[in-house]
């Protein structure tokens, strides 16, 4: 799993925090605030906004769909607080 990010990007910390409370390992690539320095973002997604996800085969690029996946992927089944009475 890779994601495409930058340190100061509220959106970007949101998925960080994600993958962090799901425990997951994943390689951060840390591009540039600028927009039109992120080539290799351009070159995987078609457009260079970040946050970017790549599991696999899925690519994703908003923080919203990101977190969304993250926890219907990996994230743990609800457990119910109401004992078996």
């Amino acid at each position: 799993m890779t994601l495409y990010q930058f340190e100061s990007c509220p959106y970007c910390r949101m998925v960080r925090q994600k993958l962090s409370e799901l425990e997951l390992t994943y390689v951060s690539v840390c591009v540039s605030p600028d927009r039109g320095r992120r080539a290799k973002v351009l070159e995987v997604s078609g457009q260079p906004t970040v946050p970017v996800l790549v599991d696999g085969d899925v690519m994703l690029c908003d923080e919203n769909d990101i977190v969304a996946y993250l926890d219907r992927t990996y994230g743990q089944p609800a457990t119910s607080s109401q004992g078996p009475w």
